[in-house]
């Protein structure tokens, strides 16, 4: 490997997996910026490649694999940086492979640039993955600007404690670390300066913030923190989970009044047998509850979530059970996911695997069911008024954005509108998206 060359410049990323993996990959590329290199598009020749690697499932770490074959062949003489969580479960494992010149897991991601600098001048391979404990504190990755210049993403917290027995995440992300409500409150400040109208507070357990900290905050304080930000016009939260649902948490969110009717609540099974089995720790008695709750302070509320099929152990009648707990609670949306049997899970070694031509047609009956759903909860919003943030021009002839209740709206293009929001009456629905036409800008 030419190591000695002159003017390393060009750096190129290739992210895998969820929401907080892109935001963690804006903040390091923000990290090179900030030393004057330039980012590049995926088949561009680079200097630096850095792959952020994703490990949810074992088809995770084969594309991770994959990505880091693909960007050898771009540049065999590039300095090769492997991040993330892949890297935090097989660090050995990445070792192995030759190229790779810096091995970094889910913390200390903000060396990223000075390691690659120094695997350059040095000739030296650098593992810096290391045990992640409660000691460890919330790695800080912070962004001024991201690739959307409407909605932005602040990763507040970090890690998980559910152990949910499908799930490897806990393990490669360890125990749940708080981002500083201070630090949180200086990024949303200064994406609503750079022009931003929405946060979206993601992270890997968001219900969990605050449990680790001395100070008595929680999520809500986030939120309420957040809201006082005069330019910032919405707050949508990314996922939650059941347990953090309450009268006071709904109550308080409802008097931030910039907070988006929109919850992800994660179900992953409508079996009370299959919950138990993945150690969900709620009952589909406690999460029909919790609904309940969100709609009596939310009317206008859109409700998505995910749901896992083909789990060991599920039978036809336990996925029927799932099928009319769905229907029952009526989703705006479902993420249907077949289980994948992930080495290192307690789920790996379950016996009754379900056949996966059965994880087939129930994921496919599902997503028909969910498009039912869409349609059905499309078709009974298209008479409201919409409040609008318009973020893209679509196809050239339609500005495209997203409702607080996360309909995806169009209209036709209108200059000027972009970043904007605005009350949007609908016309008709196609597919799982609304059209319409624009009535006011708001002010």
């Amino acid at each position: 490997m030419n190591l000695y060359r002159r003017g390393m410049e060009k750096v190129n990323f290739l992210t895998l997996g969820c929401k907080v993996n892109q935001y963690e990959t804006e903040a390091m590329q923000e990290l090179f910026k900030k030393k004057g290199y330039k980012i590049c598009n995926n088949d561009e020749i680079c200097d630096i490649y850095v792959i952020n690697t994703c490990t949810v499932t074992n088809l995770s770490d084969r594309k991770s694999r994959q990505f880091i074959s693909k960007a050898k062949k771009l540049n065999k003489d590039a300095i090769l940086a492997v991040v993330g969580c892949y890297s935090q479960i097989a660090p050995d494992e990445i070792s192995k492979i030759d190229d790779v010149d810096v091995i970094i897991g889910t913390k200390n991601r903000n060396k990223i640039v000075e390691l690659c600098e120094e695997a350059k001048k040095s000739n030296i391979k650098f593992n810096i993955v290391s045990e992640l404990t409660k000691d460890c504190g919330f790695d800080v990755l912070s962004i001024d600007n991201q690739e959307s210049k409407t909605r932005a993403y602040i990763k507040v917290q970090e890690g998980c404690n559910m152990f949910c027995t499908y799930c490897i995440i806990p393990y490669a992300r360890g125990p749940i670390k708080s981002r500083p409500l201070d630090d949180i409150y200086k990024e949303a400040k200064k994406l609503s300066e750079n022009g931003y109208k929405e946060i979206i507070i993601t992270g890997i357990h968001v219900g969990s913030y605050g449990l680790d900290l001395d100070e008595n905050i929680s999520l809500i304080d986030v939120i309420e923190k957040i809201s006082t930000i005069e330019k910032i016009d919405r707050i949508r939260l990314s996922s939650i989970e059941a347990g953090i649902i309450s009268y006071n948490f709904l109550q308080r969110l409802k008097n931030c009044k910039k907070v988006c009717e929109h919850f992800h609540l994660s179900l992953q099974s409508g079996c009370d047998k299959i919950l138990k089995l993945m150690n969900r720790r709620y009952t589909t008695k406690m999460y029909k509850q919790k609904v309940s709750m969100i709609r009596e302070i939310f009317p206008n509320v859109a409700l998505t979530t995910d749901i896992i099929v083909g789990f060991p152990e599920e039978t036809d009648e336990d996925f029927n059970e799932t099928l009319e707990f769905v229907k029952d609670i009526g989703f705006s949306k479902i993420h249907v996911f077949k289980y994948s049997p992930r080495k290192g899970t307690p789920a790996f070694d379950f016996k009754n695997q379900v056949d996966g031509n059965i994880k087939k047609i129930r994921s496919t009956n599902l997503i028909l069911l969910s498009k039912e759903m869409t349609t059905k909860y499309l078709q009974e919003k298209l008479s409201q008024k919409h409040e609008v943030l318009f973020e893209e021009n679509s196809n050239g002839n339609r500005l495209t954005g997203y409702t607080r209740n996360y309909i995806r709206f169009n209209i036709p293009y209108c200059e000027g509108m972009k970043n904007k929001v605005v009350y949007c009456s609908g016309l008709s629905v196609e597919g799982e998206e609304m059209f319409g036409f624009p009535t006011k800008v708001k002010v």
